[in-house]
């Protein structure tokens, strides 16, 4: 090959082609994110104009659970060959489809199936993003894991507040048109940004059977679904743990919570030769901070707390994509639908273990079995010496 001797200038488009697919896949993620939590911020509405209890309404984010549960574990065994563009592009249609149904739905049953069809999307473009990203820019596997979790701290801050906010003005419904538009506007996006992916040499179920009997890696998944698990049992009573200290600030801590985290993204992917240090000090520190909350009484203790649960728990996504296809380099689709796999199920258990122990204990119990289980998890990635198999 030839010598260029351009100036630097000729490098701007290579760069540009870059990251363009990185910047395409996070924008889809931010909007799937987005669309998963959307019915928190617009719960009342919704329930009044169905004719359901607000408890019943939400159901609406478990069933996008339960679909990605299902799915992320499946998605790659059938449908092995394709190529990975393709089944993101679909992916995100489907999601947008999925947003158009709940928000025409004329009965809460049609909602339901919408959200369920929701979960397939969520879970699917979770489990293909990383590996199809990594693969677009090759050897940033860090930077890669970093920028797709900045797009599910960006959507968690500001699109389940947005939401709230135009739902108030415009009403519910379309809150969930314009989702499923914007849905459908990253789906053109990845298909214009991605370039080809082809699967994974032997991706399939045979591919997924070797990754279940990978010791270590079934390890780590184990506990990483018991560390999530304790956050999901205490952060849907965040606001309680807030308002029993001082209901005024409660919009501003959650706001903080969200900032906490993405510097907790931030921090992952910058220990990413450091993966044991990153995976166990994620849990370590929301576990810190769930334990200062169930005794706090002022707000000294609450706003340092709030802020390192929000930098300790956002560590976990990032840090843990990385410990999983570092695990099983060879197999890193399998291994991100299992970890993919691990927090659906953490997200639905801890949910209802949570309810659970707050309608029989209170909720102090509550923040403190959440600690306890992030400890166990932060314990066991800390015990996982050696180099991946």
């Amino acid at each position: 090959m030839s010598t260029s001797t351009r100036t630097p200038t000729s490098t701007t488009p290579t760069v540009r082609a870059t990251w363009t697919p990185v910047l395409a896949l996070t924008s889809g993620i931010a909007m799937l994110v987005s669309s998963e939590f959307l019915p928190a911020g617009v719960l009342p509405g919704l329930a009044a104009d169905l004719g359901v209890t607000e408890g019943t309404a939400g159901l609406a984010v478990a069933a996008t659970a339960v679909a990605g549960l299902l799915t992320a574990p499946t998605i790659a065994v059938v449908l092995p060959r394709a190529d990975r563009r393709t089944v993101l592009v679909a992916l995100l249609a489907i999601g947008a489809v999925a947003n158009l149904i709940v928000a025409v739905a004329p009965v809460f049953a049609v909602l339901l199936a919408g959200r369920l069809v929701l979960g397939v999307s969520v879970a699917g473009y979770w489990a293909f993003a990383f590996a199809a990203g990594i693969r677009a820019v090759p050897g940033r596997d860090a930077t890669v894991s970093t920028t797709l979790a900045l797009g599910v701290s960006i959507a968690t801050i500001a699109g389940v507040p947005l939401g709230s906010l135009l739902g108030d003005l415009f009403g519910w419904r379309w809150v969930f048109g314009l989702a499923a538009a914007l849905t459908a506007a990253s789906a053109v996006g990845v298909w214009f940004a991605m370039p080809s992916v082809p699967a994974q040499p032997g991706a399939g179920l045979a591919m997924l059977r070797r990754a279940l009997t990978h010791r270590r890696l079934m390890l780590g998944i184990t506990f990483l679904f018991v560390a999530v698990l304790g956050n999901f049992a205490a952060y849907p009573y965040i606001r309680l743990a807030i308002e029993r200290v001082d209901a005024s600030v409660v919009a501003l801590l959650l706001l903080l919570w969200g900032l906490g985290g993405l510097g907790g993204n931030l921090a992952a992917g910058s220990l990413s030769r450091r993966l044991r240090l990153a995976t166990t000090l994620g849990p370590a520190l929301f576990a810190l901070a769930l334990a200062a909350l169930a005794g706090a009484d002022s707000l000294w203790i609450v706003v340092p707390a709030v802020l390192a649960w929000g930098f300790g728990m956002n560590m976990v996504p990032v840090a843990t994509q990385l410990w999983v296809t570092t695990a099983e380099p060879r197999r890193t689709e399998s291994a991100l639908a299992l970890q993919v796999t691990a927090f659906q199920a953490a997200i639905m258990l801890g949910s209802a273990l949570g309810g659970r122990l707050l309608d029989g204990a209170g909720l102090t119990p509550v923040l403190l079995t959440g600690a306890a289980l992030a400890v166990v998890g932060a314990a066991g990635f800390a015990s996982l010496r050696g180099r991946p198999a």
